[in-house]
């Protein structure tokens, strides 16, 4: 479990990373601050893993906050500006949301963290994926693991996700998937469909097998489809 708390000027924000935080499992939100000073005085008495750190603020800037903590926690920024973010990954920031923040982009960030914090703690290996991915469904948060993933097919507004004995759908754009999704173990394979690199059975110019079902290859993903095949 990752002890967390957010600094943002603006309480709407807070009220914003209180809501998506409650929705994922290993967040615990301890306290909310719209004051960056009362967060300083709360960091030097508490133990904290993981700020969500707003940039721009009126008496302090979310940079200059960080620099001057002697041990920081893991960071995520939160920030409707984007000048800042080479700056922030200078500063070794777990992550950089631009707002407004889907909640699949704000899972990801809290994936990277929690998998930073998982390797401090030495609890699982370097090479490792997190081992689960939280995926929403309606006012669910179903907790999945990615190898069970046949393919994601888009449908509509929707996302529907395809495992080896159910069907979940989730309200996500086709991006947020693939941001959503391990890099290393799935592959875009036309506009409609993201699929599972360990579940292709075959494949031609043309289309992909995955189990015994027949999904379409768009002409621009081929030659990306093509190096998996022979590497």
């Amino acid at each position: 479990m990752l002890t967390a708390i957010a600094i943002d000027d603006e309480p709407i924000a807070l009220e914003v990373v209180k809501s998506l935080s409650s929705k994922i499992s290993f967040i615990d939100l301890a306290a909310t601050f719209t004051n960056a000073f009362k967060a300083i005085e709360y960091l030097q008495k508490e133990k904290v893993d993981l700020i969500f750190l707003d940039i721009k603020m009126p008496d302090i800037s979310g940079i200059d906050l960080l620099k001057s903590l002697s041990n920081p926690p893991m960071v995520i920024f939160t920030t409707a500006y984007s000048e800042h973010a080479v700056q922030s990954f200078e500063l070794d920031a777990i992550d950089y949301l631009l707002k407004p923040f889907s909640l699949a982009r704000f899972l990801k960030a809290c994936n990277k963290a929690n998998e930073q914090f998982l390797l401090r703690n030495k609890t699982i290996a370097p090479s490792q994926e997190p081992t689960a991915i939280f995926i929403k469904s309606g006012y669910e948060m179903i907790k999945v693991e990615p190898e069970t993933i046949l393919y994601a097919e888009s449908s509509g507004n929707y996302m529907q996700f395809v495992l080896e004995n159910r069907k979940i759908a989730s309200r996500l754009t086709m991006s947020e998937t693939e941001a959503l999704l391990p890099a290393s173990d799935f592959i875009r394979v036309h506009r409609s469909y993201i699929v599972s690199k360990k579940h292709i059975q075959k494949m031609d110019r043309k289309s992909i097998w995955i189990k015994q079902t027949e999904l379409p290859i768009g002409a621009a993903y081929i030659s990306a489809i093509e190096k998996i095949a022979f590497s």
